[in-house]
């Protein structure tokens, strides 16, 4: 490893106390730092677009939340590369370490010594048509759900061509089992073991209690297909892309090609994760 990109969350202040220490020993080692532009302005150094540090880095460090990692993964997924994500946010579900042992951690993935996780992630397809107008890779979810207006919609459900039902409710989830612990877990559905192969998808506020999630096998393909007429319908991807959906779209979800490449450098079990940041089984 010789480039390592660093994105932050913008606007905080501690992405910039920390890279101010971590540029310069990343340099003492002989690598070459390249540091998305926004967090470089604050440093009042050039930076590099995330696009070109993406096609570059050998090694992608994030100083944010888990919302950072989910821009990040999209970013990079096609070339596999690794990402080390340090948490500076709130849940810090999937960033995986504190500050204080940030330096610790390279040293791991600079030595091969730090696994890598495996996360699958979703290609979501907009037909329209019949011709496909926009496709779209996401770790956490593709969410189609009503707009402003007061009333439930219905969107219909294929799983490999066939009918698999009708759902009446604010919206429809399909997550991947990194997902499941997002909004996915806020509409019911269940939580999936991250390296699980499945996709759950989950109503959101269904009419009735006899919609409930469902895990598919991760070789489906799901067709999502919102049919309540003059009702504006939006398709949002990892809760940050927004798409507005027009009568007829279909949305077809597969499991994406790419592999989210999440670096795990201290053992850690999952079933602590759970009980520490959601609280899983307390009274």
């Amino acid at each position: 490893m010789k480039k390592i990109g660093i994105i932050a969350k913008e606007g905080l202040p501690e992405p910039v106390r920390i890279m101010e220490g971590l540029l310069p020993w990343l340099e003492k080692k002989g690598l070459e730092p390249l540091v998305d532009a926004e967090a470089a302005k604050a440093l009042g150094k050039a930076g590099h677009p995330r696009a070109e540090i993406a096609r570059a880095a050998d090694l992608i460090i994030t100083l944010g939340g888990d919302g950072t990692i989910l821009s990040v993964a999209r970013l990079v997924c096609a070339r596999g590369v690794p990402i080390l994500g340090v948490n500076l946010g709130g849940l810090g579900f999937i960033t995986e370490i504190g500050r204080e042992r940030l330096e610790e951690a390279v040293e791991k993935a600079l030595a091969g010594d730090c696994p890598c996780e495996e996360r699958m992630m979703l290609a979501a397809a907009i037909k329209r048509h019949g011709e496909l107008i926009a496709e779209y890779s996401v770790l956490n979810d593709v969410v189609v759900n009503k707009g402003a207006a007061p009333r439930l919609i219905e969107i219909e459900a294929y799983v490999n061509g066939a009918l698999m039902t009708t759902f009446r409710a604010d919206g429809l989830i399909a997550s991947t089992p990194t997902g499941s612990t997002a909004y996915c877990l806020s509409a019911g559905g269940p939580v999936l073991y991250p390296t699980v192969a499945g996709i759950v998808l989950a109503p959101i506020c269904s009419h009735t209690l006899a919609m409930r999630p469902i895990v598919l096998p991760q070789d489906v393909e799901i067709g999502i297909k919102p049919v309540t007429k003059n009702v504006a319908v939006d398709l949002a991807l990892d809760g940050q892309v927004g798409f507005s959906l027009r009568e007829n779209d279909i949305v077809v979800v597969t499991r994406s090609p790419h592999n989210a490449r999440l670096l795990v450098p201290f053992e850690r079990d999952y079933f602590q994760v759970l009980r520490e940041k959601l609280r899983w089984g307390s009274r």
